[in-house]
């Protein structure tokens, strides 16, 4: 029997590539909704949630995914940190899949740019630049903010501490310990990333270019797929991939 999936956001451009990408042997997205309109009915009859739609709707969903014992997916960015919290409080109720990039590619970026922060010494300093269509409504990307992440894993960096979205005015010589997040917006692009590591007189660069949708749509998919069936808890496209 294929797997009944509640998607919100359907009429997202996610939302869309997820449906096309849905092998109907596999998932039957069997309930969908977009902004305005209310999951309940749909959730007691399903079996994973899919939310790719709007920062302010996740929360509720979630408590949604709680109250009925459902594994949920999130693709959704844009969170604030409090809120960000509150919607990690419920892993210890359901399996939480929550990455700001369901690619199998980018999420090999993320393991090797940790080991690469791990691997190179502080004189390589970072900076992460992100590209994004004109329709995007956040910045920076998820994708840059999980890098950013990963980066600080491996220096032990405090993120809050180190993390300067872009440069404007007198900023002075850049500190050691510091690490910039450049967003771009413009045309149609699908999504670009390049971290880099400049050195004395050489820079490692690692990119990511992301051409089409449903490379997002089949990992997304395939989040859903591996979440159902496992316990509560908080999990990433690292834990489906087997990267971790």
């Amino acid at each position: 029997m294929p797997l009944k999936v509640l998607l919100n956001g359907a009429k997202g451009r996610m939302g869309e590539a997820i449906i096309r990408a849905a092998d109907p042997k596999v998932f039957e997205i069997c309930h969908r909704y977009d902004m305005g309109e209310d999951p309940c009915p749909g959730c007691p009859n399903s079996d994973v949630i899919i939310d790719f739609s709007f920062h302010e709707a996740t929360l509720g969903l979630v408590k949604l995914a709680a109250k009925h014992g459902k594994p949920i997916v999130i693709g959704t960015t844009g969170h604030d940190a409090e809120v960000r919290e509150e919607i990690l409080s419920y892993q210890d109720k359901i399996p939480l899949v929550w990455s700001g990039n369901y690619s199998i590619g980018m999420n090999l970026m993320f393991y090797l740019t940790k080991r690469a922060a791990e691997t190179l010494t502080e004189i390589f300093e970072p900076e992460i630049t992100e590209v994004h269509h004109h329709f995007k409504k956040d910045a920076p990307s998820g994708t840059a903010v999980d890098l950013a992440r990963r980066i600080c894993e491996g220096r032990n960096w405090d993120y809050d501490e180190v993390v300067n979205h872009g440069r404007s005015g007198i900023t002075g010589e850049r500190s050691p310990k510091q690490l910039g997040i450049h967003a771009l917006r413009g045309g149609d692009v699908v999504g670009e990333h390049t971290v880099s590591f400049f050195g004395d007189s050489e820079r490692v660069e690692l990119k990511h270019l992301a051409t089409d949708r449903k490379i997002f749509a089949f990992g997304a998919l395939a989040a859903a797929k591996w979440a159902v069936g496992k316990p509560a808890g908080f999990y990433e496209m690292q834990d489906v991939l087997g990267l971790r």
